[in-house]
């Protein structure tokens, strides 16, 4: 089984509750560049963004810094990491993200976080067969 975030952008109000549940947890600033999800509402079309765990950075990784876990979930080790940044190049969901001042990437680890602050189910965790 593989566990992932599943969005649904049809449902999303563009509140940015998520992306702010997000870089508060995990950088302890509410900051939507240091979320590991994405909301764009510019343009008026509402579009998130966030990993769907393809695994296809882990084959690019040189030092193994980034594995799957039992979960299915792509997870990276920042101990190993080089800060080559070849996993932000080849996501091909643009869906792993570099920030001014961190010296390594950073990416949904489906940890559900973003859906419980998420006041209108626009985004669950699922899971699916591999």
């Amino acid at each position: 089984m593989k566990k992932h975030l599943q969005t649904y952008p049809e449902n999303c109000i563009a509140c940015h509750a998520c992306e702010s549940a997000c870089s508060s947890i995990y950088f302890k600033v509410d900051d939507p560049l240091l979320s590991r999800i994405r909301i764009n509402d510019a343009g008026g079309a509402i579009s998130m963004n966030a990993c769907n765990q393809c695994g296809i950075c882990v084959q690019t990784c040189p030092t193994q810094a980034l594995s799957i876990n039992s979960q299915g979930v792509v997870m990276l080790n920042a101990k190993l990491c080089i800060g080559c940044y070849m996993c932000v190049a080849v996501c091909p969901t643009n869906s792993m993200f570099i920030h001014k001042g961190q010296t390594v990437p950073f990416k949904c680890i489906a940890c559900g976080i973003c859906t419980q602050a998420c006041p209108a189910d626009a985004i669950r965790i699922e899971t699916k067969e591999n």
